[in-house]
């Protein structure tokens, strides 16, 4: 699938603010790609496919899960606000030619992390955090951050994104706590 593919296909699956969204999630995707020597097609192409299963129904997300189980592994014991990250990634893989680990990886995380994420794991995630329509408090930090130090910047947007989940009174996703204790480690003096 090429990126003007995917650019039509979730036209036409997403309404008009998601897809700007997955617009300008591109957009950072490929600036964080290009400042940190990634591939800037697999970070435009996982941009864009990121969020093809955002607005499917719970149901069609569990059926997608059940018919793919093997792919899915744990998929359906996630919170269910991380299952479109990985339904994403099944459809990708199944039904839209996207056979590169990289880009599913990627497509798989970018609401969760997870440890040892790779370069594009981390350019997808923090995109996706830092999108040019995002406007919650400390985004400008994370901005700045992502392009001076994309681990300390993710440490935090995890920190965050964990800090909300609680305050909200939801269930973390066990991921992302992982993904979270994993960055600190790699941070920390030795």
């Amino acid at each position: 699938m090429t990126c003007e593919d995917a650019k039509k296909m979730v036209k036409q699956r997403l309404s008009a603010k998601r897809y700007r969204h997955t617009l300008n999630v591109e957009k950072m995707a490929v600036a964080l790609a290009q400042h940190y020597g990634a591939d800037t097609e697999k970070a435009a192409l996982a941009a864009l496919l990121h969020d093809s299963a955002k607005e499917l129904p719970k149901e069609q997300l569990l059926q997608i899960f059940k018919e793919n189980a093997i792919i899915a592994e744990n998929a359906p014991q996630c919170p269910p606000p991380v299952w479109h990250g990985y339904a994403a990634a099944i459809l990708c893989q199944t039904q839209w030619q996207v056979a590169d680990p990289e880009i599913l990886s990627a497509i798989r995380c970018h609401t969760t992390g997870k440890p040892n994420m790779s370069l594009l794991d981390k350019i997808l995630y923090m995109a996706d955090m830092i999108s040019a329509e995002r406007d919650y408090p400390g985004v400008e930090e994370l901005r700045r951050l992502a392009f001076e130090n994309l681990d300390i910047a993710l440490c935090r947007a995890l920190e965050r994104t964990l800090q909300f989940v609680e305050e909200e009174g939801k269930t973390v996703d066990p991921q992302s706590a992982a993904a979270l204790a994993y960055i600190r480690a790699c941070l920390a003096p030795t």
